[in-house]
């Protein structure tokens, strides 16, 4: 935070993260491990708004340059805000656990964006498919469900927060379509769903990484559902509000993708 008046106008526009239980975090029942791998996966969790609010923006820029209905960029200027809000929640999370966790990165290379050969609609479309129809739209099954599993309260508070953001995240790339649908050519379709499925790729790649801690009892779930729990509902989730509406809209990942969303062996 910078702090001072700037700090004061960030929290009138969202005073609801002061009201937050930041004094109730109790860690008595976790192993030091589970701690730990709390830490990282806070920190990473902290890294991914961060770059997901870097996507908003670079999404609303691409929405102007589409010339897209004003009230539709008007609804994804927030989304900025709501990514900032969320770093902070994530941060101080980390930072309760005993500290964030390094990562390294490169901050010019933080998301990927359109060829800038691609028209100004088809760019717009793909960023918006790639962040919104897949990342959002999937991000909200498995944070309801980490939402339901936490038993921690500021855990829980954080969670709840985060998934209410996400809703209107989620549903903006399925109103995207409708307005754009007609604009789309074969083509255009064919390179939106090559975008999904790289997407996608990547999302079923990161289910490899999902934090463990030995003889895991419910007090080491800091944030997150069990195992077993988590790939069922990413996996249902990825298929059912991911996959099958994208191919509503004429636009099918599946043949292009590398991963199977059901296995981990290739498609």
């Amino acid at each position: 935070m910078w702090g001072g008046a700037v700090e004061r106008r960030y929290r009138k526009l969202r005073p609801e993260v002061e009201r937050l239980p930041w004094g109730a975090l109790d860690l008595s029942k976790a192993k030091p491990e589970a701690i730990l791998a709390a830490r990282t996966t806070w920190t990473e969790a902290t890294f991914q708004e961060h770059r997901t609010g870097a996507a908003c923006a670079a999404t609303l820029q691409a929405l102007i340059a589409a010339r897209a209905p004003i009230d539709l960029v008007a609804m994804a200027s927030r989304f900025t805000l709501d990514e900032m809000v969320h770093v902070e929640m994530c941060a101080r999370l980390a930072q309760l656990l005993g500290g964030g966790a390094p990562i390294a990165y490169d901050p010019k290379g933080i998301i990927v964006l359109p060829s800038p050969e691609l028209s100004a609609t088809l760019a717009a479309a793909e960023l918006v498919v790639r962040n919104f129809c897949v990342g959002e739209a999937l991000s909200i099954p498995i944070l309801r469900g980490s939402w339901h599993a936490a038993r921690q309260p500021l855990i829980k508070a954080i969670l709840a927060r985060i998934v209410k953001d996400e809703a209107a995240h989620g549903a903006f790339g399925w109103i995207f379509l409708d307005w754009v649908d007609e604009q789309l050519t074969e083509a255009d379709r064919l390179h939106l769903a090559k975008q999904a499925a790289l997407t996608m790729d990547a999302v079923i790649e990161r289910w490899a990484f999902f934090p463990t801690v030995a003889n895991e009892t419910a007090e080491d779930r800091l944030g997150w559902m069990d195992e077993t729990t988590y790939l069922s509902v990413a996996r249902r989730s990825l298929h059912k509000v991911v996959l099958e509406p994208l191919r509503a809209h004429g636009i099918d990942p599946l043949p292009w993708m590398k991963r199977s969303i059901d296995a981990d062996s290739a498609h």
